[in-house]
């Protein structure tokens, strides 16, 4: 298996340091480069052309949405896998429909964000298990529930 490269993107230093370690602890996955806003996040996508790039939604001087728009136009190659607070339907509907093939509840990261970049590498779509468990039918007659 080759060696993942991923971008970190997220206003916070606290949680870049913790995305930061949470990758570390993987042999695959290497950070190559963190951003602080989304203009950054477009300048290192474009400079280090990673596999994956890791989204927080909301960030200062360009939001997350607007960055992976444009991140799509630079580094057409690299996944796009946000992490972010909000937990709703709705917020995944809107990054996926960015350009993003993922999105992971940060309170979902300790269990869902190296296995989630994995699969977007894959070329397949991952949502996290929060909401994906909450777009179950409730039964088998009903359709998915997606809010």
């Amino acid at each position: 298996m080759s060696l993942l490269r991923v971008l970190v993107a997220d206003d916070s230093v606290a949680i870049r340091h913790a995305v930061c370690t949470l990758l570390a602890d993987d042999p695959g996955l290497a950070v190559v480069s963190v951003a602080q806003d989304g203009v950054e996040a477009v300048e290192q996508a474009q400079a280090a052309k990673p596999d994956v790039i890791l989204l927080d939604i909301r960030m200062p001087r360009l939001n997350g949405i607007e960055a992976a728009r444009r991140i799509r136009a630079v580094a057409p190659q690299s996944k796009i896998l946000f992490l972010s607070q909000y937990d709703s339907w709705a917020g995944a509907r809107e990054v996926l429909d960015s350009g993003a093939t993922g999105f992971v509840v940060k309170s979902d990261a300790p269990s869902d964000l190296i296995n989630g970049i994995r699969t977007v590498c894959e070329g397949k779509m991952f949502i996290s298990s929060s909401l994906a468990l909450r777009a179950l039918p409730r039964n088998p007659k009903e359709g998915t529930n997606l809010e």
